[in-house]
């Protein structure tokens, strides 16, 4: 189920890229949050009222990250091929967990991650579009403050229903750039049904298998799985976008998916209290 997701959610970040010359990122980012919000307040159906001006500010929060990870992701995406922005964006999470371990052999992995983006470069970082690597690091920074405010609204909500506000919150935030991107084009049938498409390959979906994978997994376990991320990119990229990768690029991939994996087993050997894994906890999917 965690690699269907997987594998989901980059046949969704593929078909994004495909129709960036009709829409733009910042257009996609808000037809994705959009479609998003409409099916998870259609499951979910969540209370609009009884919550404390506290719950609320998390929602708010919780919603304006996600417009701002999806944008920046989107954003880097259209600048750089699909594995390098997610094995760059899994830096967010990776150091989180080296934090949350807060052990000197965490560090560690936090090493053998710098030299798989020294390798990702592969050998020279003119190869990489910088601004294209700055939208990816901001990505990265802000799935990392993904998962303190999931975990903050998930206590606070039950079920879906902080995420389902979260998504309306972050699909407003991203109208006013989504119509100055995208344009006459969002009143096509034929963008709008493929960029529903989007949403539902890289949300719905991935969101659902997660949620019953989670029934069935370690918290630990999943999260190393999800550290898996930065292949099943790569591999998209190549096969559906024609995005080869040298050998030197694709070693430092696998470098950055074992620092993850290494930092997660590390997190989740301290007592429950004190662990964050890389990975959502069940109330709150992965975007």
């Amino acid at each position: 189920m965690v690699v269907t997701g997987l594998v989901c959610q980059e046949l969704g970040a593929s078909l994004a890229v495909l129709l960036f010359p009709a829409l733009g990122p910042l257009g996609i980012v808000f037809l994705r949050l959009g479609f998003s919000a409409v099916i998870l307040m259609v499951i979910a159906r969540p209370r609009v009222r009884s919550h404390t001006p506290t719950a609320w500010r998390s929602v708010i929060g919780f919603g304006l990250v996600l417009a701002l990870m999806n944008g920046l992701f989107y954003l880097a995406l259209e600048r750089l091929p699909l594995g390098v922005t997610v094995t760059i964006e899994v830096l967010g999470p990776l150091v989180l967990s080296v934090i949350a371990a807060r052990r000197a052999s965490a560090w560690l992995w936090a090493g053998l991650a710098l030299v798989g983006v020294v390798a990702l470069a592969g050998g020279g970082w003119d190869r990489l579009d910088p601004i294209g690597v700055l939208f990816a690091l901001g990505a990265a920074s802000s799935w990392a403050l993904y998962i303190l405010a999931s975990a903050r609204v998930g206590r606070e909500f039950p079920r879906l229903d902080g995420l389902a506000l979260a998504m309306v919150v972050g699909a407003l935030a991203a109208l006013p750039a989504g119509l100055v991107a995208a344009g006459g084009a969002l009143v096509r049938i034929d963008l709008l049904a493929l960029g529903a498409a989007v949403a539902v390959l890289s949300s719905t979906i991935p969101y659902a298998l997660e949620l019953l994978a989670l029934r069935r997994l370690a918290a630990s376990a999943f999260a190393i799985l999800m550290s898996l991320a930065p292949a099943t990119a790569t591999l998209a990229g190549w096969l559906l976008l024609g995005q080869a990768m040298t050998w030197l690029e694709v070693a430092g991939i696998a470098l950055v998916i074992a620092a993850s994996m290494g930092a997660v087993r590390t997190a989740s050997a301290r007592p429950a209290t004190g662990a964050v894994s890389t990975g959502p906890e069940p109330a709150e999917p992965l975007p």
